[in-house]
């Protein structure tokens, strides 16, 4: 973690936070992009790695998350949002190409700008998420009422139920619900976290002082943007956009446990192949142990997964 700086840029309007590791200009960079509920810290094994094999490596936090500046009105930002960030965070940092690499919603923002800025991009990684065919994205329609995607676009219901905890338990929660292989469901009964009780452990490779730097983070920025972007965003007539190929290199890193393959139609379109009719140099690799946080719960592998990756196609 020595390895790794910090710093802010104006972006937007927005100081929005970096973190880098590797400090050789001349390196090919490769960017992280988080999903929810998580920072630039999640990334903080891989940063290591690939920075200590000689590339540069750049994880931002969010437009309102992590210690990088809220929007003006959360409720307004859209994943264009993030792409746009992404690109003018390139464009001031004079990185004319980079590889991504991105997990759960940063997965959606990787593949839309690689659609809208393709000669930026040398190259995709995505972990749990594939890009996905163009379209409404509706799984709701297919899940029980409960299921907490629908839960957390309601206005307000998300904001009462976690308002009762503070931002820590409810960073743990999620946690531990997003590390098991089934879908958070509730019951009519009950909310999202209720579904976690104060003795459940936290999974084994995620630590108290990992909760604590997730904690104070969260703490900080609260959830407002998060509900918005991505769960709400995907309410609000948003669709993967269209696209004839996508023909950078791409990976996909998936763990078998992630409980994403349960989502309707998940599944069989990662194993038939089907993802590949957008994306045609697309490698997919399962990790049959593998959580919806597999590069935290096996840095050793995912490293060695996104190093031979980078390695091939620098």
């Amino acid at each position: 973690m020595d390895q790794i700086e910090h710093k802010f840029i104006k972006v937007q309007g927005l100081n929005l936070h970096i973190a880098e590791a590797g400090a050789d200009a001349d390196a090919h960079v490769v960017v992280f992009l988080h999903g929810f509920p998580e920072i630039w810290y999640s990334w903080r094994h891989q940063m290591v790695g690939v920075a200590t094999a000689g590339f540069r490596a750049i994880a931002p936090d969010c437009r309102g998350y992590g210690l990088s500046d809220p929007p003006a009105e959360p409720e307004k930002t859209s994943f264009q949002d993030m792409v746009d960030d992404l690109l003018a965070i390139l464009d001031h940092l004079g990185l004319a190409k980079v590889f991504l690499v991105a997990k759960d919603f940063g997965a959606l923002t990787a593949y839309m700008f690689a659609i809208q800025h393709q000669e930026r991009v040398s190259g995709v990684i995505t972990l749990g998420v594939p890009i996905l065919p163009p379209g409404p994205i509706e799984f709701h329609k297919y899940l029980p009422e409960g299921f907490y995607i629908s839960r957390w676009q309601e206005p307000g219901r998300a904001e009462a139920d976690f308002g009762r905890l503070d931002a820590k338990t409810v960073v743990r929660n999620i946690y531990i619900l997003f590390s098991r292989s089934e879908i958070p469901i509730a019951p009519e009964n009950k909310e999202i976290m209720d579904l976690v009780s104060d003795s459940t452990p936290l999974p084994p490779w995620f630590t108290e002082e990992d909760l604590a730097a997730y904690g104070a983070l969260y703490e900080k920025s609260g959830f407002r943007t998060a509900l918005q972007v991505p769960y709400r965003t995907l309410r609000e007539n948003f669709s993967t956009p269209e696209v004839i190929a996508v023909k950078v290199p791409a990976l996909l890193i998936m763990g078998d446990k992630d409980y994403f393959l349960k989502f309707p139609g998940i599944e069989d379109y990662i194993r038939s192949g089907k993802a590949k009719d957008l994306v045609p140099n697309l490698e997919i690799i399962h990790l049959p142990e593998g959580s919806h946080f597999v590069q935290e719960q096996s840095p050793e592998e995912v490293n060695q997964l996104i190093l031979t990756f980078l390695n091939k196609h620098v």
